[in-house]
């Protein structure tokens, strides 16, 4: 993406000078004159921040300055201020109308990219997002009965003429290694907290307490807890038996507040010739309801035509960037748990997509995916996912971070051993049977494939730490004929979101209904599971059951009263979990993969995934949602023989199976303890 330097840079601040104009005054009919004060007012802040990001003056700010720029540039979005901004669609709608609400409150989410323009030195879409608000202001400066569908017509040219730059810009921040400013941020000074602020994004407490946390822990415990995370990527590759590129690149996905941790890593990633791309998230949002507001947006813009210029736009960047996608060999990833509880509001006001939109954006969605596994092949890459908590969980803070260290630092040798105990008892089944206890309704039935040769073959995947930390699950594809039945959760965290008696009923392995107790009404809650677990789908299909074998990961959730929060990569470990969704070996169901006793896992297709060979568009989902139901709610898992007997593996949350022994252990020191 080759632009005029200095073309852009007077677009850049013709377009300042005119915003600077419509801040003092508004040629707008007077109902929308205070939009675009507030709006023109923010602009010009991030102009602002801009320039001093590129004088170098914005790194020597003092703390005091630096947390007053940090409040002021996120002051729309934040919670004390979100009811009256027009950031907030339903704020926005009630000033307005429906229509226009809708798409003013998109244009004003739209521009808060401008802070992460401005310090990133993106000025060419800080420009092209500074004229798309000049634009929009024009169209309701020659008001008519047209101006809404003018500025609509407006935001939709502009999401889409401008995708393909943006599209290259994600490749290449994404993808090819440079000193970013990630990489400069955590190459920095880390004992001076000033630094969070480099980032542009909104930094809380917890942010700064856990960048205080790791700084007072030694070198030796940083370097500690850097090596399960970056010897878990290495050893991922070995596990799903790929040959890792020469020089490959990884994407290091971490919380803002880890940068110590992450400069270790990054030596130690480069110690094993992987380079290495630096990515920062946050641990918890500025707002989360905003980003709830504002998740469909794009229904603004979707229809056909959008579909398909999207999909022809990536299928060209993907082409031109090819030998740059061809180096990536997969996330190391570090996610974060203990935010406090969100239950997000459904606003009418907030865009949603109708019927017709939820088929183009399936359809989106499924043949996005193929483009994108088109140049990143699943069985040329690995990854690594690892948990901590952040200070918001609770006064016990310390303690718990320290007992998550001890979850990711379990035996891999001591649980292969127990864990291959229970593949060895199920691969002589043809079915468990689960069912629940303590409130639980659980009643399912999952089928399992069948081994012709089973010296050689298993259904399970002994499942260590690596790809997935910490240590503890073995899991299958299941067959989808004959898996039947209901699964029940009292309470479950799944991405993102707490649900709440959360039921799924199965019928040859594909979903039939769901219900929860999230919100008021049976309407609300099925829009929520419509959209949150079946992704718009009408039914999914069960792509993983697992046996979670991490007893010490359940108690420490238990002890500080933490289960509900324990992200779904700790909490399908403490229990049997069932994925919704496509399968664990999606798009790589051919590449051989093999347990450590050498037998060969076969279940690694089912009915679903097998259509790849004749109907590819139905044989994936792009989504795998897992469902844990934790040891205290487990009546009974058991093999279900031909002969019409069966084994049990728990009973009432026990591990009864001979050789398992050992992983009551955790459970009953907590019983005498507590």
């Amino acid at each position: 993406m080759e632009k005029d330097l200095d073309f852009i840079k007077e677009r850049y601040d013709l377009c300042v000078e005119r915003i600077r104009e419509i801040a003092k005054v508004q040629e707008v009919p007077e109902k929308y004159r205070d939009y675009f004060k507030k709006e023109a007012e923010f602009i010009l802040l991030t102009a602002e921040l801009a320039k001093l990001t590129a004088s170098g003056k914005y790194a020597t700010l003092s703390m005091e300055e630096l947390e007053t720029w940090n409040e002021n540039l996120y002051a729309k979005v934040l919670p004390a201020n979100y009811e009256t901004s027009y950031a907030n669609p339903a704020y926005a709608v009630k000033c307005f109308d429906m229509r226009e609400g809708r798409l003013l409150s998109a244009v004003s989410a739209k521009v808060n990219e401008l802070i992460g323009c401005a310090i990133e030195g993106k000025t060419y879409f800080a420009t092209i997002l500074m004229e798309l608000f000049l634009e929009i202001y024009v169209r309701f400066e020659e008001y008519d009965e047209f101006a809404w569908k003018d500025a609509k017509a407006s935001y939709k040219s502009f999401s889409m003429d401008y995708r393909r730059d943006y599209m290259e810009d994600s490749v290449k921040e994404r993808y090819l290694p440079k000193t970013t400013g990630a990489r400069k941020v955590i190459a920095s000074d880390l004992t001076d907290l000033r630094y969070l602020y480099q980032y542009g994004e909104y930094i809380t407490d917890n942010e700064k307490k856990i960048a205080q946390f790791l700084n007072g822990m030694s070198a030796a415990e940083i370097d500690a807890m850097a090596e399960t995370y970056v010897s878990g990527y290495i050893r991922g590759f070995d596990t799903m038996g790929v040959v890792r590129k020469e020089n490959g690149v990884a994407i290091m996905i971490y919380p803002v507040g880890f940068e110590r941790m992450m400069a270790s890593a990054i030596k130690k990633f480069e110690a094993n010739g992987v380079r290495v791309v630096p990515r920062q998230t946050l641990a918890e949002a500025a707002n989360r309801q905003f980003g709830y507001d504002h998740r469909q947006d794009y229904g603004l813009c979707l229809d056909r035509v959008y579909v398909n210029r999207y999909l022809e736009d990536m299928a060209a960047v993907y082409e031109e960037n090819k030998e740059i996608l061809a180096q990536y060999i997969g996330p190391a990833v570090i996610e974060t748990f203990g935010e406090a509880d969100f239950e997000p509001v459904n606003k009418k006001e907030a865009v949603r997509l109708d019927k017709r939109q939820i088929k183009l954006d399936r359809e989106l969605n499924q043949k996005h995916a193929g483009i994108a596994y088109t140049y990143i092949k699943s069985d040329e890459t690995s990854f690594t996912i690892i948990a901590y908590p952040i200070p918001a969980i609770g006064e016990q803070f310390n303690e718990i971070f320290a007992e998550t260290v001890r979850c990711n630092t379990l035996s891999n040798d001591e649980y292969t051993k127990i864990q291959q105990a229970i593949i060895d008892e199920l691969d002589t089944g043809y079915g468990c049977k689960i069912l629940g206890t303590n409130g639980n309704e659980t009643d399912l039935t999952v089928m399992l494939m069948e081994t012709k040769d089973p010296a050689k073959e298993t259904k399970f995947e002994n499942c260590t730490a690596d790809v997935n930390i910490p240590v503890g699950e073995v899991f299958t594809s299941p067959v989808l004929a004959g898996t039947n039945g209901l699964l029940h959760v009292t309470k479950v965290f799944l991405n993102g979101y707490e649900y709440k008696n959360l039921k799924v009923w199965f019928e040859n392995g594909k979903t039939t209904k769901l219900s929860c107790d999230n919100f008021k009404t049976e309407e609300e809650n099925q829009a929520f599971l419509a959209e949150k677990l079946l992704f718009f789908h009408d039914s999914l299909p069960m792509g993983e059951f697992a046996i979670g074998t991490n007893t010490t990961a359940f108690v420490m959730g238990e002890k500080f009263n933490i289960g509900a929060k324990l992200p779904i990569l700790i909490a399908e470990k403490t229990g049997p979990h069932f994925a919704i969704g496509d399968t664990c070996y999606k798009r790589s169901e051919d590449h051989k993969v093999y347990n450590r006793d050498g037998k060969e896992i076969i279940a690694r297709d089912n009915e679903v995934s097998l259509l790849r060979k004749t109907e590819p568009e139905k044989a994936y989902f792009n989504c795998h949602t897992d469902i844990t139901i934790p040891y205290g709610e487990i009546g009974e898992i058991s093999s279900l023989k031909k002969d019409g007997s069966k084994t049990v593996i728990i009973r009432n949350g026990r591990f009864v199976l001979p050789g398992t022994e050992e992983l009551n252990k955790p459970l009953e020191e907590y019983e005498n303890e507590f």
